[in-house]
């Protein structure tokens, strides 16, 4: 909105008014945890097959979280985007729709078998999946996808209530949880930050700063632990 509206007093269609954002916060905030708990991540992350109560719809939902995480936690906007044409064999290449950056991601097994599942059938449409049917930048393709989202965001919350999961379930969570996996694999930050399309590492590091401290107090236990194996003991 910021940017936009310097661009409007550039070309002096809005009035500048002095300190306008002052009270607005613009930055990358990171005191809300979205990534799942490893006890959350267990159960999404289960077979739904043989759950009672699971619609067509809600199991596609679920497969679809599954499968932005396998691809390295794509945002849903770039995920309903995707082109026919950008999958080629095992290897799904893109831009990102945020930040302009081309990324190339290969399809593990798990991911190419819901990929195939969830394949666009209409040999007219030029999008990989069924959740767009209007040509790429109009209106309507916007409207088609804000409804997409809000659906698939739905189904999310009511997935989560089924699983009885400790935090909301969201279609940012797959992306935050796939950071925050990779930095516990002792993954460097710089790396996760490349494979997400980040503008800067800076932007990673707030995903991952909520974690830290927990990290922290894990290493110290693993050092307490060790050195009570080796010594027998800490206290007299």
């Amino acid at each position: 909105f910021r940017a936009v509206y310097n661009r409007a007093v550039d070309l002096r269609k809005a009035p500048y008014v002095p300190h306008l954002f002052r009270s607005v916060y613009t930055g990358t905030r990171a005191d809300h945890k979205r990534a799942l708990s490893d006890e959350d991540m267990k159960k999404v992350f289960a077979d739904l097959s043989r759950s009672s109560g699971v619609s067509l719809r809600l199991r596609r939902a679920h497969e679809f979280f599954i499968l932005m995480f396998l691809l390295r936690g794509i945002p849903f906007v770039d995920l309903a985007y995707l082109h026919k044409n950008d999958l080629r064999d095992n290897v799904i290449t893109y831009r990102r729709r945020k930040t302009g950056r081309p990324l190339s991601v290969m399809l593990t097994p798990e991911a190419m078998i819901l990929v195939k599942k969830y394949m666009n059938c209409d040999s007219s449409s030029p999008y990989l999946f069924p959740f767009l049917e209007s040509r790429e930048g109009t209106k309507e393709a916007y409207r088609e996808y804000q409804l997409a989202l809000r659906s698939f965001n739905q189904q999310l919350m009511l997935l989560g209530e089924l699983l009885g999961l400790g935090d909301k379930l969201s279609s940012y969570t797959a992306r935050h949880t796939w950071a925050t996996t990779a930095y516990y694999c002792e993954i460097h930050p710089g790396i996760i930050s490349e494979a997400m399309g980040h503008s800067s590492i800076t932007v990673t590091e707030t995903y991952l700063k909520p974690f830290r401290s927990k990290k922290i107090d894990e290493a110290n236990r693993q050092v307490v632990d060790f050195v009570r194996r080796s010594t027998g003991g800490l206290t007299s």
